[in-house]
């Protein structure tokens, strides 16, 4: 049975064997557990950005608090560290956007990602293979800069961003660290020496690594996640698709997930979170209301900026920022004073983190 009705036709379904449907709460509640915001995890920081799958980090410190959020007594000495011994890497991945990934789950992604953008620069006649190895020569002498590898590639003068496309680049510490700005790049097999598994095994490495982090979720959601077309994903999704639960939401819409991911109940407490700009949890899904009201979004998200916000009861209730040294909140309607304390308390130990 073909993983959607969008790419081959589904047989009918019997009313016994009709998927259950999932409240938009219970869908929240889901989403949380696997975002390790329902309750600070204690998981080591490489564990913890395996488990959430990819933590946007185009601004490093923004991911520095997005993890603080989610860990319990968490120090910004832990991901640096994580990142010096090579267990979590910063490159270059969905959505030609920068994330933090684990280097268990970084060949996988980057084998999906780099075949798209490969397969972009042939179709326009480009030499990629050519282009690839004149970057691994440029690697053996030490790291390098996007300036350093773009002017090897002549070919893409006017649109020199599109290196990264060529062959696999991750940012060597302490390039990505909490208040370096300065980048310097190897090749992904210099830096990692994991061979990339084939296509199919990492496309689908993918989707299971995407529901754990962030399921019950269509096949939208992947998408929108990904940055990836149908095609990209379509065979390891059919492959996959006996081993996955099929749900329904509230509209209708067919949502699948692992069989023992975690559903609590959707009355399981949420306490108030801080999350950075661009925090994946509102990024990462085509229907972004099972976190973000829809009276909100234009408040949050502005073309391409994503704004600092917290959660109340699961769900962005305000903004954030630091002001002259202090957390300034945002809300956009007015707390009830019990979670106005807790959002202040919160706030407190922010601002201890980040001073």
């Amino acid at each position: 049975m073909a993983f959607g009705a969008s790419w081959t036709r589904r047989p009918s379904v019997s009313p016994r064997s009709t998927p259950r449907t999932l409240t938009q709460k219970e869908l929240n509640r889901a989403t949380l557990a696997r975002q390790l915001l329902l309750r600070r995890s204690g998981l080591p920081v490489s564990r913890a950005v395996d488990r959430l799958c990819a933590v946007q980090a185009q601004s490093p410190r923004e991911a520095y608090i997005g993890l603080w959020s989610r860990l319990d007594g968490f120090e910004r000495s832990s991901l640096t560290g994580a990142l010096e011994r090579r267990q979590v890497v910063r490159a270059t991945l969905f959505r030609m956007t920068l994330h933090f990934v684990s280097a268990t789950n970084y060949p996988a992604f980057a084998a999906v990602t780099q075949r798209r953008w490969r397969e972009d620069l042939l179709r326009e006649g480009l030499s990629v293979e050519d282009m690839a190895e004149r970057i691994g020569r440029l690697a053996e002498l030490g790291t390098f800069t996007y300036a350093d590898a773009a002017a090897l590639t002549p070919e893409l003068a006017g649109r020199p961003f599109r290196v990264r496309c060529v062959t696999p680049l991750v940012h060597v510490p302490p390039s990505g660290t909490w208040s370096q700005t300065r980048v310097r790049l190897t090749t992904a097999d210099r830096w990692l020496d994991a061979p990339a598994p084939a296509h199919e095994a990492a496309a689908a490495h993918l989707v299971k690594s995407y529901l754990a982090a962030f399921g019950p979720a269509t096949r939208q959601d992947l998408l929108k996640f990904s940055g990836l077309r149908v095609a990209d994903v379509r065979p390891a999704l059919e492959a996959l698709e006996p081993q996955l639960r099929r749900f329904r939401n509230e509209q209708e819409r067919e949502l699948f997930d692992l069989p023992r991911a975690p559903r609590p109940d959707p009355d399981t407490p949420a306490p108030v979170r801080f999350l950075p700009k661009w925090d994946a949890l509102v990024l990462s899904h085509a229907d972004r209301t099972r976190v973000l009201p829809p009276e909100y979004q234009a408040e949050v998200i502005t073309g391409g900026y994503v704004f600092s916000s917290f959660l109340v009861d699961g769900l962005v209730a305000g903004l954030w920022r630091l002001e002259r040294g202090r957390i300034k909140l945002e809300p956009f309607v007015p707390l009830p004073r019990r979670i106005s304390r807790e959002a202040e308390n919160e706030a407190r130990r922010l601002r201890a983190f980040l001073a």
